[in-house]
Parts: structure tokens; sequence; C-alpha cells
């Protein structure tokens, strides 16, 4: 008999990654924060593994961190923070600000460790081009419904003409949770956070992470996650 995590990987809709998340925090008591703190490290430590800030063509190691005004953009402000523990230079984008206690700490301790705000982005992708290594897509989570709408509409068709690497945060912003797009931004890295979505099926960059190991066994077994073991001490695990 195979163990479950020999079984194939099982990849969420949005519905049930929802489910997940409001069992998380009603049954299991975790909070936002600490979650967001979780992912933002995840996705930090992924883009060190694939991108060692000493390998970059382009030093000081810049860094651009797109921001988005939920969960997401929270994940992104976290993984700013580790990004400059471990060596790089990252710089944020993150025009709409929620006023919420916890997305105003954030900020503050990003800002408290000398990492810069952009009051507007580059209009021009070769101008993200000349001055970062990589951009850090955490604009939209796998809540996101609708349409794009500004400033985040013409953030997004810039970030589809840079030629730089993009490490999207859960989902590429843009795309349906569920159907993916063949359009839009296509990311050169994807941090998938506790279980990959339906969308990560049409993903075709080259590195692909599972991120947020915390997920208690008993809710992985409930919903049939079938999630790896992750390596050693090892916050995220390389799908890709």
């Amino acid at each position: 008999m195979q163990c479950a995590a020999q079984r194939p990987l099982r990849y969420l809709g949005q519905e049930e990654a929802q489910a997940i998340d409001q069992e998380l925090f009603e049954e299991y008591k975790f909070s936002v924060d600490q979650l967001m703190e979780l992912a933002g490290l995840s996705c930090a430590s992924a883009v060190a593994k694939t991108y060692p800030p000493n390998s970059l063509l382009r030093q000081p190691a810049t860094i651009l961190v797109l921001c988005g005004p939920g969960n997401n953009g929270g994940d992104g402000l976290v993984c700013a923070r580790h990004l400059k523990l471990f060596g790089y230079e990252p710089v944020i984008f993150y025009p709409k600000r929620p006023s919420k206690a916890l997305f105003q700490s954030l900020t503050i301790q990003c800002e408290k460790m000398d990492i810069p705000f952009l009051t507007q982005l580059p209009a021009e992708a070769s101008v993200i081009d000349e001055l970062y290594n990589l951009v850090v897509d955490a604009i939209f989570g796998f809540s996101f419904r609708g349409e794009v709408r500004e400033p985040f509409a013409s953030v997004i068709s810039t970030l589809e003409k840079v030629t730089v690497p993009i490490a999207s945060v859960d989902i590429p912003s843009g795309w349906d949770v569920e159907k993916g797009s063949i359009t839009g931004i296509q990311p050169d890295l994807l941090v998938s956070l506790t279980a990959p979505k339906k969308s990560a099926r049409y993903f075709r960059g080259r590195y692909h992470y599972l991120g947020g190991r915390f997920v208690p066994p008993a809710l992985d077994k409930k919903y049939d996650l079938n999630l790896p073991q992750f390596p050693g001490t090892e916050c995220v695990h390389q799908l890709l």
C-alpha cells in the first residue's frame, strides 16, 4: 500500500483552497499574521535557492517586490523582509495599502529595515530590466475574482513585457485560479502555498516550489492533499 506522500499531489480549486484556509483559522487557530509569516519566509527561501545573491549578474542583488492590497501582498512584504536578511536589496511597490493594523505593521517592519518603497512603478519594462535582477509578483492570490483594475492592470501589463525572471507568490497575478492563462504574466518561479492550485498545471516556468510547511497531518488527510515530505528542516519543497 502506498503512503500519502507517494500518491499524486492534489491541486486545489478556489473554493477548496478557501475552505482549507478557513479551517486553519477557525479549527486549528492559526492567525493570519502567523500564516503570512510562514508563507513569506517560504517565498524568500525559494527565491534564495533559485537565484542566490552572488549568482546574479547585477550587483547588488536588487529585487523588485510588487505587493497587492490583500493577504498575497502581505506575503510579499514578509518575503521582502526576509530577502533583505538573506543578502538581497529589495525595493517594494505597494500602491494600495490597507488600513488594517497587520499591514501597517508589516510596512513599518520593512521601513525599519531600510527597504525603500517606490511611489511610482517605472512604466517601461526596459527600465525594470535595467534596475532589477528579479521581480516578485505578490499582487493577487487565490481569492481574487473579477477584472483587474488600475493601478494593477497597468502593473500586470508592464510585467508581461519584462525579460528578468518573475517569481509569483501562489498564483501568477491575473491568472484564473483554476484555468490558468496562456497569456499574461509567465513567471520563471512559482511558489505554491499550502498546496498547489489548479492553475499551477498551466505553469511553464523552470522552477516550482511548494511552501508553507505548516499543514497539520489531519488536515492533509481530510482533504487528501498528499503533500510531499519536506527535506530535513526546509520550509520549501521543490516540485519542478
